[in-house]
């Protein structure tokens, strides 16, 4: 569980990188950044096999973690309306 939480750990700024990319090149509806966050971080974990001698599960479960942690738990059942950019806005 140690080595799924430091692999989390590392992986998790990359996720918010991402995340932060797709927000702003992408329009999505705010309430889906947290799901979009969650995708991928699994993702990031399923390809990071690499960099670290962990299973296949205990990839995604660190995926999974660091996903969660770039936007935070709350968020998830935070109510948000709108989108990322306005309409129109390039």
């Amino acid at each position: 569980m140690l080595d799924v939480l430091i692999l989390a750990t590392i992986i998790a700024p990359i996720v918010l990188a991402l995340v932060e990319l797709i927000k702003r090149t992408v329009t999505i509806k705010k309430n889906l950044i947290p799901l979009t966050a969650f995708a991928v971080g699994i993702f990031i974990g399923f390809v990071a096999y690499p960099f670290t001698d962990l299973d296949l599960v205990s990839r995604i479960w660190a995926g999974a973690f660091a996903g969660l942690s770039a936007t935070g738990i709350f968020e998830l059942t935070n109510y948000r309306d709108g989108f990322t950019k306005a309409k129109g806005e390039k």
